[in-house]
């Protein structure tokens, strides 16, 4: 079992900066692939990136160029760097962990953590 605690969320203007934490406990973090998602008022829950156990990342198309996702294993934390902060960002985002162990996918999730962009 893993639990995920993330922190950063806050108040930010438009065009600002937030760096989002998601702290992991256990010891097989390393093998875990990671991922943020969000949920924005009356909408679905959206992946915005993934990061591979290996440290391949991807990003949902709205935000390339504006958010970086990283980890450290050694801390079993990752890291969400949102830049140029946009009010369409604004929404609660959620840590993921997934695991594949021989046939079954372990999935899990942290609290969340509420975002808002405005002026």
């Amino acid at each position: 079992h893993v639990q995920l605690v993330e922190s950063g969320g806050g108040l930010v203007q438009p065009g600002g900066s937030l760096r989002l934490s998601c702290a992991a406990s256990g010891s097989i973090f390393s093998r875990y692939a990671m991922a943020w998602y969000r949920q924005a008022p009356g909408k679905q829950r959206e992946l915005v990136a993934r990061i591979t156990s290996g440290g391949r990342t991807n990003y949902a198309d709205s935000v390339k160029g504006r958010l970086t996702f990283s980890r450290d294993n050694a801390k079993n934390t990752v890291y969400l760097q949102m830049n140029s902060l946009k009010p369409e960002d604004t929404a609660v985002y959620y840590c993921n962990a997934v695991i594949v162990v021989l046939i079954a996918e372990y999935d899990y999730w942290g609290q969340g953590t509420q975002v808002t962009v405005s002026s």
